[in-house]
């Protein structure tokens, strides 16, 4: 883990040290910030290759301090609230959340999810390395594995990693469906328990990026009750 530095923002000093002792245990460097503001001045002046952010937050919250960071980096961010409703989570994800975990957390969980956003951000495509193309092509979607890349009408993509995940495995595997659970195993690598939410979300902010129309999506369809699938385009 050398060299992987993980940014806690989070306005209980007590709650910041704890995690922070978790990560450094697992080999991670730790810089902490107390509030969105302090966070984004830490982004400015060190390599972060992750966030742990808490909501509720003096000066700058964590949903706003989210869709700052999306602006200007693709790194995985964990959302870290004591709210535990589906809309909550839901309105995390959609702000550019990577994942979601609610407080009081449990220390093997947290330390799990931050493993698996962080092999995925360091492997970022690799998932599919059995699969010999280095760059795929469907319609004017174009999906570069070298770069890691995905380019509509030859634009680039902005896209988080568990998106470019998601991307990876459906155009490597166009017109087959994948049920949410097997979308959320193969990205997050870890079981999927109630996930259909998690994995809507993302699919959503997906197709805003890719279709034109993204509520008559032309490439990221749904096969309700089944899943979700990339369109065959020539």
């Amino acid at each position: 883990m050398d060299n992987i530095n993980i940014l806690v923002v989070d306005d209980d000093k007590e709650i910041a040290n704890a995690i922070e002792k978790l990560l450094i245990i697992e080999g991670y460097s730790v810089e902490k910030a107390y509030n969105g503001l302090e966070a984004m001045e830490v982004l400015v002046n060190k390599s972060i290759h992750l966030i742990i952010m808490d909501i509720m937050m003096p000066k700058l919250d964590g949903l706003s301090a989210t869709m700052r960071v999306r602006e200007v980096k693709n790194i995985p961010i964990i959302i870290l609230s004591a709210k535990s409703e589906d809309s909550d989570k839901v309105l995390g994800l959609s702000m550019g959340a990577d994942d979601y975990i609610t407080k009081p957390f449990n220390s093997q969980e947290l330390v799990a999810r931050v493993k698996s956003q962080i092999r995925r951000y360091m492997t970022l495509g690799d998932m599919n390395n059995n699969n010999n193309k280095t760059q795929i092509q469907n319609g004017s979607l174009t999906l570069d594995k070298e770069s890691r890349s995905l380019y509509v009408d030859g634009g680039f993509i902005k896209l988080t990693p568990t998106e470019y995940g998601i991307i990876d495995l459906l155009m490597t595997n166009p017109g087959i469906v994948f049920s949410a659970e097997q979308i959320y195993e193969k990205v997050w690598e870890e079981p999927a328990y109630s996930v259909e939410n998690t994995v809507m979300v993302h699919i959503r902010r997906i197709r805003e990026k890719i279709e034109i129309n993204p509520k008559e999506p032309k490439y990221l369809k749904v096969v309700w009750g089944i899943g979700y699938k990339i369109e065959k385009h020539k």
